[in-house]
C-alpha cells in the first residue's frame, strides 16, 4: 500500500454517511469497504423500520447485488456498519442521545448524500429535504470533535441562469434560511404559490432547492468552523467496472428511457439529438468523490473560497444525446427485454407538433385500449398510469436534454495529479477508457438484471418475441397507411374521381 495515499487516509477513520440507502449511496458504501477496507466504522443514518434490529438491517445489505464481491471476499466488512436511526429533517438528526454523542466524538469524516431528488415534487417538501436537512447535518458536523472533511453532494444542473458553470458557487437573491424559516410554518400550498415566483428561472424544485444549499453551505464555510466542500455530480448512470458491469436499481435517468423505450411504451421525446449528454457512470463519480474526500482531509492549508467540484464527463468521452438513443436501440434490438408492449420504435425531436401527434397516436390511445381490454378481462389496468408516469418523468427531463450544458471541471481534472499510479486505477476517474458501445450494452442488460429482474437465460425467447413484435408491426402499420389513405382519398373527393377514370379505362378496354 503506498503510504500517504487514499487507503493510508482512511485507514482507522470512522465514516459518517446520509443517504447510503440510495443509488449511489450504495456504491460509496461498498467502495469504501472494499477499496478502502481498513476503516475503522462507517455509520449509516437511516430511517426506523419496525420490526427489524440494526444487524438485522446490515444483513440486507448482503441481498443486494451490488455487494455481491464484498460477500465473497471479506464477509466481516459488514461488521464495520453501525445504523444509527433518524432523520435529516430533525434536529440532532433525530437521533438519540447516546447516538448522537458517539457519532461526533468519533468521525472523521462526512458524505451527505440523502436528498429529495423528485425534480416534479412541491417547493415544501423540497425545502425540508435539501435545505433544511443540509442545515441540520452541518450544524451537527460542528460539533465533531475530530472531523477532517465534510462533503455536500449537489448536482452540476443547479445553476441553470448561467451560461458557462465553472466551479464555483453562485449567489442568488434569495437566503437560505429564509426559505427554511417559511417551510416550518407555512403550508405546502403557499410555498408552491411563492415558488412560482421565488424559483425563475429555475425549471424545477430540485435544482432551486440544491442551489440554495450550496450557498448555505458556502456561508457555513465563510464561517470558518468546517472543511466543507460541494461535489457537482452530472447525471449518473449505471456503473462501469464496479462493482457489477452496469449495476442499477432504479429507473431514474436515461435507464428509465431505455427501457421505456425497450419496452414499447415510449414512442417520442423532446430532445435535441446534436446536444452533448451530461452523464458520469456511477463508479467514476463514487471513486472521484472518495478522491476529494482524501484531498480536502490532507489539505495542508484552508482556501479562501469554498472547493467546488464538477464531477462531469472528459470533454472527448462527450456524446450526443441522439448518439445514445440510436446506438442504445440498436443495442437493444440484439439484447431486447423480455415481454415489451410493441416493437421499440420512435425518435427524438424538436419539433412540438410532432411530439404531441406521436404521443397522442403512439402511446395515450393504445394505453386507453390496453386499460379498457383490462377492464374487459377483470384484469389489473396499468396503462395509463404508466402513461402518466411517462408523461410527468419526461416534461422534467427535456429541459435536460433541449439546452447546451457548458461545466467547467479544473478543480475534478486535478484528482489524478494528486494520486500514484496504482491508485489511480483503484479509484479510476478516467472516463477516456470506457468504451461506449460496450457501456451501452452493459447499461442495458444492467436495466433487465438488476431493475427489471429478467434474467439473461429468457434472451432466446425474448428475440423470438421480438420478431413476432416486428411482424405485427409492419402489419400493423400497412393497414393504418391503408385505411388513412383511404379516409384522405374520400375526404378529398379523389375517390370518385379515381373510381370515374378506372370505370372508363374499363369500358374502353371492352
Amino acid at each position: 500500500m503506498t503510504e500517504g495515499g487514499i487507503r493510508d487516509f482512511f485507514r482507522g477513520k470512522t465514516i459518517f454517511i446520509t443517504g447510503g440507502s440510495g443509488f449511489m449511496g450504495k456504491v460509496l458504501l461498498e467502495k469504501l469497504l472494499y477499496s478502502c477496507s481498513d476503516l475503522k466504522e462507517i455509520f449509516l443514518l437511516m430511517r426506523p423500520k419496525r420490526g427489524k434490529t440494526g444487524e438485522q438491517r446490515v444483513q440486507e445489505f448482503a441481498q443486494i447485488p451490488v455487494f455481491h464481491r464484498i460477500v465473497k471476499e471479506m464477509p466481516d466488512q459488514f461488521k464495520k456498519i453501525t445504523p444509527v436511526y433518524g432523520d435529516i429533517i430533525s434536529d440532532r438528526l433525530g437521533l438519540s442521545d447516546e447516538e448522537f454523542n458517539r457519532v461526533v466524538s468519533t468521525t472523521n469524516v462526512v458524505f451527505h448524500m440523502a436528498a429529495s431528488l423528485k425534480l416534479e415534487a412541491t417547493l415544501k417538501p423540497n425545502v425540508e429535504m435539501n435545505l433544511t436537512g443540509t442545515w441540520n447535518v452541518l450544524e451537527m458536523c460542528k460539533s465533531m470533535k475530530n472531523l477532517l472533511a465534510v462533503l455536500h453532494l449537489s448536482t452540476a444542473f443547479c445553476n441553470c441562469d448561467q451560461d458557462v458553470l465553472y466551479e464555483e458557487v453562485y449567489e442568488w437573491e434569495q437566503k437560505p434560511l429564509d426559505l427554511i424559516r417559511c417551510s416550518k410554518w407555512m403550508s405546502e400550498e403557499a410555498m408552491s404559490e411563492m415558488g412560482n415566483i421565488l424559483m425563475k428561472p429555475h425549471p424545477n424544485t430540485y435544482t432551486y432547492t440544491k442551489r440554495m444549499a450550496e450557498i448555505l453551505v458556502k456561508d457555513i464555510y465563510n464561517e470558518g468552523l468546517l472543511n466543507v466542500c460541494i461535489v457537482r455530480p452530472s447525471i449518473v448512470t449505471p456503473a462501469w467496472k464496479e462493482p457489477l458491469e452496469g449495476w442499477v436499481d432504479s429507473l431514474n435517468g436515461p435507464i428509465g428511457i431505455m427501457i421505456a423505450g425497450g419496452k414499447g411504451v415510449l414512442r417520442t421525446m423532446m430532445c435535441e439529438s446534436g446536444y452533448t449528454a451530461e452523464v458520469i457512470p456511477v463508479d467514476m463519480a463514487i471513486s472521484g468523490i472518495i478522491s476529494i474526500a482524501y484531498i480536502m482531509g490532507t489539505m495542508k492549508e484552508r482556501p479562501n473560497k469554498i472547493p467546488v467540484y464538477n464531477v462531469t464527463c472528459s470533454e472527448n468521452k462527450r456524446v450526443t444525446w441522439g448518439t445514445i438513443l440510436n446506438d442504445g436501440k440498436k443495442i437493444n434490438y440484439k439484447y431486447p427485454f423480455d415481454a415489451g408492449l410493441w416493437y421499440p420504435g420512435g425518435d427524438a425531436t424538436m419539433n412540438p407538433i410532432k411530439h404531441y401527434l406521436t404521443l397522442f397516436f403512439c402511446q395515450w390511445i393504445p394505453a386507453v385500449l390496453i386499460d379498457f381490454l383490462m377492464l374487459i378481462f377483470c384484469q389489473r389496468r396499468f396503462m395509463i398510469r404508466v402513461q402518466k408516469k411517462i408523461y410527468v418523468g419526461l416534461g422534467v427531463l427535456q429541459f435536460f436534454t433541449t439546452r447546451i450544458w457548458d461545466f467547467r471541471s479544473e478543480n475534478y481534472k486535478k484528482i489524478n495529479t494528486t494520486l500514484s499510479p496504482e491508485e489511480r486505477v483503484i479509484f479510476n476517474t478516467n472516463t477516456e477508457e470506457v468504451d461506449q458501445n460496450e457501456y451501452l450494452k452493459n447499461v442495458i442488460l444492467g436495466g433487465r438484471q438488476y431493475c427489471l429482474k429478467e434474467p439473461l437465460e429468457n434472451l432466446p425467447r425474448a428475440r423470438l418475441h421480438m420478431r413476432i413484435q416486428y411482424a405485427v408491426d409492419i402489419i400493423f402499420k400497412m393497414f393504418m397507411l391503408y385505411y388513412f389513405g383511404k379516409w384522405i382519398l374520400n375526404l378529398t373527393g379523389l375517390t370518385n374521381v379515381i373510381n370515374n377514370v378506372l370505370n372508363t379505362q374499363s369500358s374502353d378496354s371492352t
